[in-house]
């Protein structure tokens, strides 16, 4: 079978989408640390959306790997010319398959730093977006200051050291800029970070300041960091999505996106240097993004932490399986109800009642086969921005939190690291040993994984909390998970 590149476009059925521009004549204007799959199908799709439209022609992507692993990423693009399949998989069965074209170069940084860094630096960049993930800004998850004491800051710092994070990367670009007296590129997160742009600011200004004292004033002064939601799921690309990729185009991808159809991407329109017109793409360009990422972040992402764990030790392996379960649905809409909606601000031109419905109906997607062990990966990253807000604001406030409570249990009992068939579990976390040892101590101190005061602060000390949770982790150790998460129905 052919493999999918600029010169077997042309064999295209006509029915699949793919780029009507000339895609040589395009620009980068945009830089993207992070080429994965989340990237390829939102940020790209929606620029390649304008570009089909005659739009954004000057705002085309150069993406970049830092990390060793991205060389595979590397080796596709230069097969394909950075082309790629999105295959957008509708709940009733139904595939749409796509080629996207917006990003039209790829660098590896491991192999050529002083590319990447004159990339940025160059005048056509006036935008550098990242999707590193909620680890990459480097920031204590107890204090939420920069880590000075990450060993890959500590030996970037050195005079004359070679960058390797993309804090040293868009430091360096920046420096260049200022020195040849050319503005500053915008540096636009869309990680699943609440105050994702705030975030990356005081982490990158910090950074900043500990290289250059006066390099970190003049990018605290003058570059914008805008923030934004992000919504859609991607599930990781499985060999069966390869094949299928293949049998819907007649072309060889060897990595394809899939994707839910569902799209949202709400920026606050806060650019240096001028953007896309992303509005014409259905992206909203809004003066405050919380509202909408406490929506998301407090419904749809704890919703996920709240499916994850009772469904993998209810013994499910995907998401629409486990929300399939009428008790652990019934769990769910009960939580959006009465614990985390109440934390929310009113969101402007949202129907919430309809978004929460809609949650449900994504999640049941059969043909998206999200992973539980997806969901339930990284939780340290997680449960402690998206959920831990919503129990806090719960007791200041007096309202509910048994179900906040309950999916905590639920994750330090998935910690453990055996099912209840007395199977192991991988369990996927940077803090994974950590975790696990804390965990398996519970038995002889239940209150033992909530201590963790990195991770939850002060909140064993709250005795309405810790009630809460006692009750919630005896139950999975003495009825299991699925009598547990019953009992809330």
């Amino acid at each position: 079978m052919e493999r999918l590149n600029a010169r077997s476009l042309g064999t295209l059925d006509p029915d699949i989408g793919r780029p009507t521009y000339d895609r040589t004549s395009l620009t980068a204007g945009i830089v993207h640390i992070g080429v994965g799959g989340f990237h390829r199908a939102h940020q790209a799709v929606a620029l390649d959306r304008l570009m089909n439209a005659g739009l954004a022609h000057e705002w085309a992507i150069c993406g970049v790997g830092l990390l060793e692993g991205d060389r595979r990423m590397k080796d596709v693009f230069d097969a394909q010319d950075c082309l790629y399949t999105v295959i957008l998989k509708h709940p009733d069965g139904r595939r749409e398959a796509s080629v996207v074209g917006s990003i039209i170069d790829y660098l590896f940084a491991p192999d050529g730093p002083e590319a990447v860094i004159e990339k940025m630096a160059s005048a056509e960049t006036r935008i550098v977006s990242l999707t590193i993930t909620e680890g990459g800004y480097n920031f204590d998850r107890v204090t939420g200051e920069f880590d000075a004491t990450n060993p890959n800051v500590v030996a970037e710092l050195q005079d004359g050291a070679t960058p390797t994070t993309a804090f040293g990367f868009v430091t360096e670009a920046l420096r260049r800029r200022r020195d040849r007296g050319l503005a500053p590129f915008t540096v636009q997160s869309s990680d699943n970070i609440q105050g994702n742009g705030d975030i990356a600011e005081r982490m990158f200004t910090a950074y900043a300041r500990l290289k250059d004292a006066e390099l970190g004033e003049w990018i605290d002064a003058n570059v914008h960091f805008p923030n934004s939601m992000v919504d859609r799921i991607t599930p990781v690309t499985s060999p069966e999505d390869i094949a299928e990729a293949a049998s819907l185009t007649g072309l060889d991808d060897a990595w394809p996106v899939v994707c839910e159809p569902f799209f949202q991407w709400v920026i606050e329109d806060d650019f240096g240097l001028g953007r896309p017109p992303f509005e014409q793409a259905g992206v909203q360009m809004v003066d405050d993004v919380e509202p909408y990422e406490y929506m998301k972040l407090r419904l749809l992402n704890s919703s996920h932490q709240g499916l994850c764990y009772f469904g993998y030790l209810s013994g499910y392996r995907f998401a629409h399986e486990a929300v399939q379960d009428p008790a652990i649905s019934a769990f769910l809409t009960r939580y959006m109800d009465l614990e985390a909606t109440p934390t929310l601000r009113p969101v402007p031109g949202i129907d919430l009642a309809a978004y929460k419905s809609m949650l449900i109906e994504r999640f049941l997607n059969p043909e998206v086969r999200d992973t539980l062990a997806r969901l339930c990966a990284e939780s340290s990253d997680r449960i402690p921005k998206w959920l831990v807000p919503v129990i806090r604001d719960q007791l200041a406030s007096g309202g509910d939190i048994d179900c906040s409570a309950a999916i905590v249990a639920s994750w330090a009992r998935y910690a453990e690291a055996v099912d209840e068939q007395g199977e192991p579990i991988e369990v996927v976390d940077a803090l994974r040993d950590d975790l696990v040892a804390i965990a398996r101590s519970q038995r002889e101190n239940p209150l033992a994984f909530i201590q963790n005061r990195r991770l939850f602060g002060d909140l064993a000390d709250n005795e309405r909390f810790r009630a809460a949770y006692l009750s919630a982790l005896t139950s999975l150790w003495e009825r299991g998970a699925h009598a547990t998460v019953s009992s809330f129905s």
